[in-house]
């Protein structure tokens, strides 16, 4: 979905270096210097508005959540839902997905979230998608051997295919659920997208993998 312009945003971000953090590969083995304390860290690559970021802090808030967005017009307006709700607990990265071992160290991280990607259904796109094996093989390294990966979609194409990636990949498969709200799992968080999606009836797809180490 193309994001509307907004010019403000490289100001904003100047302005709010303690949330939005400039130089992450700075913190590669840090973040938890950063935050000030030893919690676990947890990521949510694409973390789009973040709702579901701030959501997760509130109701963890001994982990430290890290939200990673490449669009600069959506993760500032991630960073004004982040001030509002005084949750100490995040901060926010403006890069891209490709570079999380970059900017983490191997095993720094305790999860990984996956909330709605693009599921770029051409085949020649294949290469993008957030559960291609390429980007499989970054999250296991930034993982910790006791690490989830946890992957939430309304694609079921897109959800088709990242299981088959997930095992071909000889990834464990704690969780396969193809419809997450009849679940009624108290600890899920929705993202903005899956409040939209399920009004309309739509099914949640979750799958929770983990790596072999």
């Amino acid at each position: 979905m193309r994001q509307r312009n907004k010019p403000w945003a490289d100001t904003y971000l100047l302005e709010h270096t303690n949330l939005v953090i400039p130089n992450p590969s700075e913190y590669k083995n840090k973040w938890q210097e950063l935050f000030g304390n030893s919690n676990p860290v947890h990521v949510e690559i694409g973390t789009g508005k973040g709702q579901f970021i701030t959501g997760m802090a509130k109701q963890y808030p001994d982990i430290n959540f890290i939200g990673i967005e490449l669009a600069k017009s959506v993760i500032v307006t991630a960073a004004q839902k982040v001030t509002e709700s005084g949750q100490s607990n995040i901060r926010l990265i403006n890069e891209n997905a490709e570079n999380v071992m970059d900017i983490f160290g191997s095993n720094e991280i305790a999860a990984i979230y996956l909330n709605f990607s693009d599921p770029w259904p051409k085949n020649r796109h294949e290469k993008r998608r957030l559960t291609f094996h390429a980007f499989l093989k970054r999250y296991e390294d930034v993982l910790n051997p006791s690490g989830e990966l946890v992957f939430k979609t309304d694609n079921r194409g897109l959800f088709e295919y990242s299981l088959v990636s997930f095992s071909n990949y000889g990834m464990v498969l704690k969780e396969v659920s193809l419809d997450l709200h009849q679940l009624n799992d108290p600890e899920n968080i929705m993202t903005e997208y899956e409040e939209k999606f399920s009004a309309k009836g739509q099914q949640i797809y979750r799958c929770k993998a983990a790596f072999k180490k």
